[in-house]
């Protein structure tokens, strides 16, 4: 493995270590520009409007408590997949308490308007059974403990190898020492306090802020040691002749 030192530059490395690394980061970029589009997909839509803003982060992980999931769904990001009326029906039901006596009443309704997508090869909840939509008529309380433990352990192991790699590649750049030091410690402070965030949003939602402040920061520090690392590897100034 090569080892940053004063000698061994990105402008020095031979043309097979300078493809190696460009395409390392050109995929990890890309990964993350799909990240970031998924993020506004599904957390960016959880208020109903497009954009990520603080009640996104908020009804995600804590939960939108004056109503339940489906409501949420139905006058959100749903809102245009069936008529008025059917999701006006399906509101009421959810708002009485999601009523066994009106089942055969609603499934017809969720088969026709919501089963084409939410199949069990979908990924979606099958909201054609009734434990299932039953479970999303209930007051939503946002992402649950098993949730946000499962998605804490596989951000923080994936993520960290990704900011592994670029740190070790900007490691070889022509950097002041000091920013050099900050800019590759900053991803996996905010990456920590990410995560962080999401736990304390949801028992206090007032902490939502951090989220924002937590993905901005490493997604900065990111796009500066990517930036620097393609410069250095491939424009005349830096590369040895």
């Amino acid at each position: 493995m090569i080892e940053p030192n004063d000698n061994v530059t990105l402008g020095k490395l031979s043309l097979t270590y300078r493809v190696l690394f460009t395409g390392y980061l050109l995929v990890v970029g890309l990964g993350l520009c799909m990240a970031g589009a998924q993020i506004m997909l599904t957390h960016g839509m959880a208020d109903g409007k497009p954009g990520l803003s603080m009640n996104d982060i908020v009804y995600s992980y804590y939960g939108n408590r004056s109503g339940s999931k489906l409501e949420a769904a139905l006058t959100g990001k749903m809102k245009d997949k069936a008529p008025a009326e059917v999701n006006f029906t399906l509101i009421k039901w959810a708002r009485d308490g999601a009523p066994d006596a009106e089942w055969s009443k609603i499934a017809p309704l969720l088969e026709k308007n919501c089963g084409t997508c939410h199949d069990s090869e979908s990924g979606l909840p099958e909201v054609t059974k009734q434990d299932v939509a039953k479970t999303l008529a209930e007051v939503d309380h946002g992402a649950s403990i098993a949730t946000l433990t499962r998605v804490s352990h596989i951000h923080l192991f994936g993520i960290s190898f990704i900011f592994l790699f670029v740190g070790w590649i900007f490691g070889m750049a022509e950097f002041n020492q000091r920013w050099k030091l900050i800019l590759i410690s900053t991803p996996f402070a905010f990456l920590v306090l990410d995560v962080a965030s999401w736990w304390l949003t949801k028992f206090w939602p007032s902490c939502a802020w951090i989220t924002m402040v937590g993905g901005i920061g490493y997604s900065v520090a990111a796009m500066v040691m990517f930036a620097t690392s393609f410069a250095q590897m491939w424009l005349p100034r830096w590369t040895k002749k």
